[in-house]
């Protein structure tokens, strides 16, 4: 990782670091929040949803303990430094989502098929409606800040936040139908959520599957990568283009063409210059510029 890439990380990682911890303390209060209030009331579904948000609290505490990783700067035993740990974290939330939609899918069946009858006050539906405007916050926060630094932990986890907005609009539902006498509608609610949140664990899983396994950027970025390049003056043609994602950055080899009459002092600050352009596309992390010359090598 070149000082470059260091630089801008450490300049955004307090910023990264922040929606991880408005995401541990935010679902720590609301889960206190509405297990008190489940107990008090014994509503399983409230207990439930806070059950969940203490789930939310240990997947953003994987989280922050990836980017820290992550962040390392490159060493012995990872000389293009640690940024796979980051999919790597990302893909184990993902599969976390998965284990909390079977949850309330197999929570919603039962209630389906034995029914719950609860006493509802405003006071758990007034929870429930500050978890969800809450958990709505949060998640907007996260996935603002994930897509700018191109965070997939922070996305990830923005997904988790929406789960639970959405398991606690399944409770709201569930509970006010209950309140106007419909015992099991927030076990429907409750398997529209659980489908939803198989969707949403698959794009994640399969998203990092792609950057763990060094897949290949978009035709679009490629297209941009040869601009660039082009543009350097001296440069009379490219091939042998070559790019990978090594965690969510971009690793780029690529043969440039030069004059045979170009001093090798010129080629060389031309190598330079088509390294600097190309790594100014934010995916990009590090650039491996091969000089050739044109019409004598290959």
């Amino acid at each position: 990782m070149g000082c470059q890439c260091l630089i801008g990380w450490g300049d955004t990682l307090e910023e990264i670091y922040k929606p991880i911890w408005v995401s541990i303390f935010g679902n720590v209060l609301l889960a206190l929040l509405k297990l008190t209030v489940g107990f008090l009331y014994s509503s399983i579904a409230l207990i439930s949803d806070g059950v969940h948000s203490l789930s939310d609290v240990v997947t953003s505490v994987i989280g922050y303990l990836g980017i820290r990783i992550s962040s390392k700067p490159p060493d012995k035993s990872h000389p293009f430094g640690h940024s796979r740990f980051e999919p790597f974290v990302a893909f184990l939330i993902g599969e976390a989502l998965i284990i909390v939609s079977y949850e309330i899918g197999r929570d919603s069946v039962y209630r389906l098929l034995h029914g719950e009858t609860i006493v509802v006050n405003l006071i758990m539906l007034g929870v429930t409606v500050l978890s969800i405007f809450a958990k709505e916050a949060m998640f907007r926060y996260s996935v603002y800040v994930g897509r700018k630094l191109n965070s997939q932990i922070l996305i990830a986890d923005a997904y988790h936040h929406r789960s639970d907005v959405l398991s606690s609009v399944a409770v709201l539902i569930g509970l006010s139908l209950q309140r106007f006498g419909f015992s099991r509608g927030d076990a429907l609610a409750g398997l529209i959520v659980a489908v939803f949140l198989v969707k949403v664990s698959f794009e994640i899983i399969l998203e990092n599957v792609d950057y763990l396994t060094g897949r290949a950027p978009s035709l679009e970025v490629c297209e941009e990568i040869k601009k660039r390049a082009l543009s350097v003056p001296n440069v009379l043609g490219i091939h042998d283009l070559r790019a990978h994602y090594v965690g969510s950055k971009l690793h780029v080899e690529l043969h440039v063409e030069v004059s045979p009459e170009l001093p090798l002092k010129k080629a060389h600050d031309v190598s330079e210059e088509v390294k600097r352009r190309i790594e100014e596309i934010p995916e990009v992390e590090r650039v491996f510029v091969h000089v050739d010359i044109k019409g004598v090598t290959e």
